[in-house]
């Protein structure tokens, strides 16, 4: 395996850039990091509009979320593979085929974790916004979206590790992410196909743990911050209350 690493380690890494396309580990990377950037967005709209007062909206939004979620993204990226070049009327690349069906099937996972963050939350936050003035949106906005996102980042990061194992079957359209670049060796050796696929296992384990390790991190912090602000408030509370116990003893 160290010699396989050896002889194709590049283009396992960025594939046969520069002197042909991007690929690898780079190009997986990079569609998941644009699948993940773009569907957060779509997903943010998708929550709102599944707890939307208007029904329409909010069934509209349902059918999206319960259909994407009953089909297997592999079926999604034929659709876009196919779809896409006679809706735009252009040849739409593997990366950019890829890259849109999974801002579709995401979209659906990351608005359930959002609308359940949001549920989570006390009815009081939105009651006392809504006491001061601030209409839906800006209650959305301003109130409740800061810390539902907050609550969701563990979940968030999660489709991502899920985001980065789907782009393997990219390669079931050509596009040349590191799976891709793995049939590439194996189709070369021909003789190894163990090893490359111990190899590949590898990366997308490594790619993934290291993802996962920063979700926990991550949450942790999140953790310390909440209870070390919960102390402090409770310390300032009781500060508060000896305060005027004293002030009440002296008069």
């Amino acid at each position: 395996m160290l010699d396989i690493l050896h002889d194709y380690g590049v283009l396992l890494l960025i594939g046969q850039y520069p002197a042909g396309p991007l690929g690898g580990i780079a190009m997986t990377l990079i569609m998941a990091i644009a699948a993940l950037v773009i569907a957060f967005p779509v997903a943010i709209l998708v929550a709102l509009a599944r707890r939307s007062p208007i029904k329409a909206v909010a069934r509209c939004a349902g059918a999206y979320v319960f259909c994407v979620r009953g089909i297997p993204v592999m079926l999604i990226i034929f659709w876009a593979y196919f779809v896409l070049p006679l809706v735009t009327g252009v040849k739409v690349t593997g990366p950019v085929t890829v890259v849109c069906a999974l801002v579709v099937y995401e979209g659906a996972y990351l608005a359930e974790s959002i609308r359940g963050a949001i549920a989570s939350l006390p009815k009081g936050q939105t009651e006392a916004a809504r006491a001061l003035g601030l209409g839906y949106w800006k209650t959305q906005y301003l109130v409740i979206l800061p810390q539902a996102l907050v609550n969701a980042i563990p979940s968030i990061m999660n489709q991502f590790v899920l985001i980065v194992k789907n782009t393997a079957l990219a390669y079931l359209i050509g596009t040349q992410e590191v799976t891709f670049s793995a049939n590439q060796i194996n189709a070369q050796l021909l003789t190894e196909p163990f090893q490359v696929y111990i190899i590949l296992a590898a990366i997308y384990f490594v790619i993934c743990f290291s993802l996962s390790r920063a979700a926990a991190s991550l949450e942790n912090r999140i953790k310390k911050r909440r209870s070390g602000a919960g102390k402090s408030e409770r310390s300032r509370s009781g500060s508060e209350s000896v305060g005027q116990s004293v002030t009440g003893s002296s008069t």
